[in-house]
């Protein structure tokens, strides 16, 4: 199997140095490029097509959402893992909503900072558990509790049996852009998967049966 290629985008060029120790060490990996602002990290994706793009949120030039929106326009099948010090909403929401595969603090564990690498390269959310309080509590903010259109309609094709893909082709956005809105399903309805999110809809009265014929 191939290895995973990964780019490693930080301004702290120690940072780098030791995120780059961490995965040189493992031949599941590939180190094939580091940037240390956005718009290096846009020269760099475009020049080396790495699977994952492991992204630092707060760095000069450009926002962490920004370079995460240019990166999945740019390239729309590259994964970008967001590895940063900062799990408050205004970091996170902007981040999930741009895209971002997943979202993990700097204190992961090496050995979990790589599993998290090989699933987001999988396609693959991955939230770290305080990121995912975030995203709950949100959740449960009165106006935030009422699915939007848009997620009324992605969660209508997953009851039809539509994948992320089926999805993404049928409503014209990204298969990145699919799984944010489930994303944001899961947290309103306070449930975990698709198959839960479809019947808490059909118990709500949110989706409705199909007619017969």
């Amino acid at each position: 199997m191939s290895p995973i290629r990964l780019i490693i985008v930080d301004d702290h060029p120690i940072v780098r140095d030791g995120l780059r120790g961490i995965f040189d060490a493992d031949e599941a990996f590939e180190v094939v490029g580091e940037a240390a602002d956005g718009p290096e990290a846009l020269a760099v994706a475009l020049r080396t097509n790495p699977d994952v793009v492991l992204l630092d949120l707060r760095m000069p030039k450009m926002t962490g959402a920004e370079v995460i929106r240019r990166l999945r326009e740019q390239t729309p099948d590259i994964r970008v893992l967001v590895l940063t010090t900062f799990d408050d909403d205004g970091d996170v929401l902007p981040a999930i909503e741009q895209g971002a595969t997943g979202y993990l603090l700097k204190d992961t564990p090496r050995a979990e900072l790589r599993r998290a690498v090989q699933a987001a390269a999988r396609g693959e959310t991955v939230l770290s558990p305080a990121v995912a309080g975030v995203l709950r509590q949100k959740a449960r903010e009165p106006e935030q509790r009422t699915l939007s259109p848009r997620e009324l309609e992605v969660l209508t094709l997953i009851a039809r049996g539509a994948t992320n893909r089926d999805i993404a082709g049928r409503l014209f956005i990204t298969e990145a852009t699919v799984k944010t809105h489930l994303l944001h399903v899961f947290a309103k309805l306070e449930v975990k998967d698709r198959a839960a999110a479809v019947a808490v809809a059909y118990e709500r009265g949110l989706l409705k049966p199909a007619a017969d014929g």
